[in-house]
């Protein structure tokens, strides 16, 4: 796009000197410099209709037609369409610099919302990424959190309504609400009604849920210390999978569906998690809807379970691994224009030295 005006500019003048002078280019001319403002500086679009009204004065001159009133008028034409070429570019890089702004803006407030987790929290191997979408789109709300506590070491996942600096806001409140939760609450039952009613009372501060973005899918997921069950409370998220040591996979899909945090004004059950093993060896991936719904040209959908089936990640740098793969092949399954954001969480349970120690002497 950046060699069209130098191109049109280029086929009018040969299109004007292999023609009777009855015919003209002018429309040519004229395009050169409008195609230019969107892509060049100000000066390039300047300099390209400037070099547009040359060449018609030039080729007017040539055929001794400077002075006919059709010239002259078709010269004002091209030179008033590049005065206006160079005032749409300072609009459009004006909103441009407005756009890249705000969304600065937007990352510095989720990046601080969302600091990345330690490589090893309450003896789990963690890892962590935040994958924004192509640079043009609004940042999401996408979110995730790990917190040790003395029940365990409890994890979110989540997905906020909304885009922009709105949905930034409301991970604010839905991560500061579960880190409070995480550490007070007995049950992770109790933790997920602790966050209805933050994102409630939110709402009602805010004028009403529409106002505050209005509802969270997410994933809570508590892991024991040392042996037991990972359990798991799903509100309206895509399953977590759990990769075994061994290259298994499988969906932890809910078992009783349930609505999203923040819609409680539609119905009320209690919360009932799920538990599964969650043996030495094995990794738990938790993630958005950004890595499930990424398509490719043909419109086919990423799909990380029939994709992770069968490989293995190893040792305490497996979750960053896992998650490195996930991103570059989402990368390429797209052609590298995703429309959504993207949080992946992984957490790794070690293995205990005594097994680690006869898998290197076998």
């Amino acid at each position: 796009m950046r060699a069209l005006p130098l191109l049109l500019i280029v086929v009018g003048v040969v299109y004007d000197l292999s023609t009777p002078p009855r015919f003209t280019a002018a429309p040519l001319f004229t395009a050169a410099p409008l195609v230019a403002a969107p892509f060049y500086s100000l000066f390039g679009t300047t300099l390209i209709g400037a070099c547009s009204c040359a060449a018609v004065l030039a080729l007017h001159f040539k055929n001794n037609t400077a002075t006919d009133v059709e010239a002259v008028t078709e010269l004002i034409t091209v030179a008033t369409v590049a005065v206006l070429a160079a005032v749409i570019n300072r609009v459009v890089r004006r909103s441009d610099k407005q756009l890249a702004s705000a969304r600065s803006i937007a990352e510095a407030a989720q990046r601080a919302v969302l600091p990345q987790p330690d490589p090893r929290i309450g003896g789990l191997d963690i890892a962590a990424r935040y994958e924004a979408a192509e640079a043009d789109a609004f940042i999401g709300g996408d979110l995730y959190a790990v917190q040790d506590t003395p029940h365990g070491v409890r994890v979110i996942v989540g997905d906020v309504r909304g885009k922009g600096m709105g949905a930034v806001a409301a991970v604010a409140v839905v991560i500061g609400a579960f880190r409070e939760a995480a550490e007070q609450e007995a049950t992770l039952e109790a933790v997920a009604q602790r966050l209805e009613r933050a994102l409630a009372r939110e709402g009602t501060r805010r004028d009403g849920l529409d106002a505050f973005e209005g509802f969270t899918t997410a994933v809570l997921a508590e892991i024991p210390h040392g042996d037991g069950p990972v359990r798991l409370i799903n509100r309206g998220h895509p399953g977590p999978l759990l990769l075994r040591g061994d290259g298994r996979l499988c969906v932890l899909s809910a078992t009783e569906p349930a609505l999203p945090l923040g819609m409680g004004d539609l119905g009320v059950w209690p919360d009932r998690a799920d538990e599964t093993e969650f043996p030495p060896g094995a990794m738990l991936l938790l993630y958005t809807d950004g890595l499930s719904e990424a398509r490719d040209i043909r419109g086919e959908f990423y799909n990380p379970a029939a994709r992770l089936g069968g490989r293995i990640f190893p040792g305490p740098y497996g979750p960053d691994a896992l998650l490195a793969t996930l991103v570059e092949e989402v990368r390429r399954h797209t052609g590298g224009g995703g429309t959504d954001d993207m949080a992946l969480l992984a957490v790794r349970r070690p293995m205990s030295p005594a097994v680690t120690e006869e898998h290197h002497s076998a």
